[in-house]
């Protein structure tokens, strides 16, 4: 098989978020080398969500650390919910936005990265509620996805088990924190290229050494 670049993130994932400007670099330096593959983590996820105000305060000191080291901003629409939890109506949950995914990799699967990194930006920078179904028809517009089929899709259950398979698999692959960048070679063999938060320079230079082990 041809070498696989995994990534493992989630949707509501802040470091994700700062990682996103270099996975879109990657795919764009690497784009000849690898397909690139996006896995949906799972990291909120429950039967009854509970209300930003539980992570609130978590974030409201994390998400300077965020900024600071990637150069990411969070947007002020986000921030908003971030330091007024009382009054916010948010209850994340990771399910839906990966429900979102999987559908778009079925419309353009040579676009995941950039897909998920609009995902992220919808929420992080945008401030959109990703539990929210009209969070999404924005980016239907910006690529051409018709909106009945794609809500279509959202509310039924076949996607929610598709995204559901992708929850475990992350798991399957030991991937305890995200961003992970994962590099496949073969069915069985994987490679780490980053775990955590990781600058491009420091991705690249993992990379460039996997494959030169591979070659």
């Amino acid at each position: 098989m041809n070498p696989v670049l995994i990534y493992c993130y989630d949707a509501y994932c802040g470091w994700c978020y700062g990682f996103s400007p270099v996975i879109k670099k990657l795919a764009d330096v690497y784009r000849k080398k690898f397909a690139f593959e996006v896995l949906s983590g799972g990291m909120i996820i429950s039967e009854n969500p509970k209300p930003i105000s539980v992570t609130a305060e978590y974030i409201r000191k994390a998400y300077k650390t965020v900024e600071e080291r990637t150069g990411i901003a969070f947007g002020q629409d986000y921030l908003w919910h971030i330091f007024n939890p009382d009054e916010s109506d948010w209850h994340p949950d990771s399910l839906k936005p990966a429900v979102a995914l999987c559908i778009f990799k079925e419309f353009f699967s040579d676009q995941q990265i950039t897909f998920a990194a609009d995902l992220q930006y919808a929420l992080h920078f945008e401030g959109r509620d990703l539990t929210d179904n009209e969070a999404y028809r924005h980016l239907l517009d910006k690529y051409l996805i018709p909106a009945d089929d794609f809500y279509e899709k959202l509310n039924g259950e076949e996607y929610k088990e598709k995204a559901r398979l992708e929850f475990a698999l992350v798991k399957q692959l030991k991937v305890s924190g995200f961003p992970t960048v994962l590099i496949q070679t073969d069915e069985s063999k994987f490679y780490l290229a980053a775990r955590g938060y990781t600058d491009y320079a420091t991705v690249d230079t993992a990379i460039k050494e996997i494959l030169e082990e591979i070659y």
